[in-house]
């Protein structure tokens, strides 16, 4: 009979497989420099694919969204 930290594992061993295969894979390459402000975007963020915005233009976006959505 398996214990409680043997069905907790599965299931958390079952939904990272699940999001694994659910990731949005994008194969637009990246852009070397930030569409707004022409800021480089470091290697290790442009490696995901599809980055337009560096990290900067990228986290005012996401609070002007955020904003708007209330």
């Amino acid at each position: 009979m398996a214990d409680i930290a043997d069905v907790a594992a599965d299931v958390i061993e079952q939904n990272l497989a699940h999001t694994l295969q659910n990731i949005r894979r994008t194969e637009t390459p990246s852009l070397f420099e930030c569409s707004e402000c022409g800021e480089e975007i470091p290697e290790q963020r442009r490696k995901h694919g599809g980055i337009t915005l560096c990290i900067g233009c990228q986290t005012e976006l996401e609070a002007k969204q955020k904003h708007r959505r209330g």
